[in-house]
Formats: C-alpha cells, structure tokens, sequence
C-alpha cells in the first residue's frame, strides 16, 4: 500500500512514516522545510527514513499551500490513503504570524481535501489539536463538548480544518477522521516545544521559563503512542452508513482526543527533567501567556472503544527517554 504523509520531515509526521514504512507499506512524504524551527533537524530525520528504507520512501518537497505546486509534486503517484500532519503549528507563535497559519492551516487542508476528492482515497486521517477546546472550563474535555471558543488563531484554524472536512465528508462521502492531538513529546520532538527547551536550559545551566506561574496542567503524551493511535485509525475508516460518529457527525467523518487521558503538573514533568539531567532547574516564573490554557485533560473513551486506543507511556517513562535522545543527538 502507498501512502501519503504531509508534514513528513516534522516530529509527528516522521514517526508516522517510520512506523509505516517498517511494516512494509510505502510512503510519499511531502514538506516545504520552513524555517520555523531548524531546517537540519528536519533533514536529519529524513536522512534516517532514508538510510533505513530505501527506495520506498520519496521525499517531495513541497507547499501544499500552493495547489499547483503541490499537484506538480506528487503527479500521478496511485496512493489509496492520506496521513496529513502537515501544518503551520505552535499557540504563540500564531499571535506573531497570523498569515503562516491562514496559509498552511486553511489553504493547505482545502488543499489537501481536494486530492482526496480527486483521487477518491479510502481514508484521510487530519491532524486537529487540543487547542480548539480554547476556555472550556470542564473536565476532561469530551469531543462532545462545543468548541467554538478558540483562545488563539492556531485553534481557530484548526477548529476551521474540522468544519472543512465535515463539509466534505457530507458532499462527497470523503472517508475521514480527525484526530485532537494533546501535548506530544518524545524522541525527535520540536525544539520550540517546552521539553525541548527546558532540557536544554537545564542542561546548560541556564534558568527556564516557566509560564502560568508554574500553575499548570497538561496531558503529556507519547508519540509512540499517538503513532498507535494514528495507524489504528488509517487502518479503520468510518463507515458511510448513516449512523452518528464520535464527534456527532452523520458523515463518514469521526472526530477523536487522542492522549494519555492523565493531567500532570508542569513541576512533575520539570521534576523528572532534572532528575533525568542530574542537575536542578532554575525556574523563572511567569504569567500566563496570550492563547495558552491552564489546563488540558483528554476524554480518550471514544477512541478507545472504536480504535481500542490505549496509551501505554507514563511520563515518568517517556520524560527520561526524551532526555537519553537529547544527549546522544547532541553529543552531551
């Protein structure tokens, strides 16, 4: 089987195609290599796709954003399935550059909803985000829970990416699910995410930003596990048969929360930071930031019972597995 993965040089996108790669599928991955984080970083975990499968798997890089390009990149490959993580990503950094986000997060998910069409692919699997829960005060956050209250343009474009595809499933029976992601960390992560920094910081002896005074809760999760969960529903498209799906749609388009279904404290995930670095952080506290919330907790009970998703990564294994590869990336 071939598959399309967007956004294939990026965290997620990478150990989606790892994993389908190593069970034997083959993989076009597509991604314009911005430069909102390190331009290296990405080509580094192509070159271990590479190294590791060969010829079945093809980098194009592209903008999906840019229709024409787009269709000229991936001419007439006779791929059946799409895995679309590709996307302008980060809270904060949308108040500094809204016009990233209209244009990779609306323009490229139209985009990309266009080539399902097309092609008629069997299942399109979309990344969303926890963000779209914006100031949803109760929890855990339920996909039955209205989100119409987006805290930052991130969320609302993502919020957006649903409603396209719910139009598109309903027009034209699109197979689709959409997945809303909860604090992913691991291995090969982002470096503008807070792991990544405060590994770093603590690393170098340098103080930490801490935002929310220290206050806040987030459902970290394992991108072994989010990789699970993404495979499991590439591999189950939503049937077209009438019946309402997670997430309330009638379409064959379900909608799911996809992460530890466990709430942490900020200083538990620093504490085993510190522990896994052999030294003490120096935290520099500050308020809440524009477009970030207190807390995040998912409400996983419906990809359970339909994927039999079922995280297996506890911080207090995941935190220091990130830190081991922090060090050997960088030779500390």
């Amino acid at each position: 089987m071939t598959i399309l993965v967007t956004g294939a040089a990026g965290f997620i996108g990478f150990h989606v195609a790892e994993r389908l790669l190593a069970r034997g599928d083959r993989v076009v991955g597509i991604d314009n290599l911005n430069d909102y984080y390190s331009v290296a970083l990405k080509q580094d975990r192509l070159a271990v796709l590479r190294e590791r499968h060969g010829d079945r798997f093809r980098f194009v890089r592209v903008d999906f954003a840019d229709h024409a390009a787009l269709d000229a990149g991936i001419g007439t490959e006779d791929f059946t399935r799409i895995v679309h993580l590709g996307a302008q990503a980060g809270v904060r950094y949308s108040i500094e550059n809204p016009r990233a986000y209209v244009e990779a997060n609306l323009v490229g998910h139209l985009n990309i909803l266009e080539i399902a069409r097309h092609r008629a692919v069997d299942q399109l699997v979309y990344a969303s985000s926890s963000s779209v829960y914006g100031g949803n005060a109760t929890l855990p956050f339920r996909v039955e829970d209205r989100v119409d209250r987006p805290l930052s343009l991130y969320a609302a474009t993502k919020k957006a990416d649903e409603l396209m595809s719910e139009t598109y499933a309903h027009l034209y029976r699109l197979p689709q699910t959409g997945l809303r992601f909860f604090t992913v960390y691991g291995p090969w992560g982002r470096p503008d995410m807070a792991m990544w920094i405060f590994t770093r910081k603590i690393l170098a002896g340098e103080p930490i930003p801490v935002f929310g005074e220290g206050n806040m809760r987030r459902d970290f999760t394992y991108i072994d596990d989010i990789v699970t969960g993404i495979v499991a529903a590439l591999d189950n498209p939503p049937a077209d048969d009438g019946a309402e799906k997670a997430g309330g749609s009638i379409a064959p388009h379900r909608l799911y929360n996809i992460g530890n279904n466990n709430s942490e404290e900020l200083g538990a995930m620093i504490g085993l930071i510190e522990a896994a670095c052999g030294r003490p952080a120096i935290r520099d506290l500050h308020p809440m930031q524009p477009g970030d919330v207190r807390e995040t907790y998912a409400d996983i009970s419906a990809i359970q019972r339909d994927l039999g998703f079922a995280p297996t990564t506890p911080i207090s294994v995941g935190v220091p597995k990130f830190v081991d590869w922090y060090r050997g990336y960088h030779g500390l």
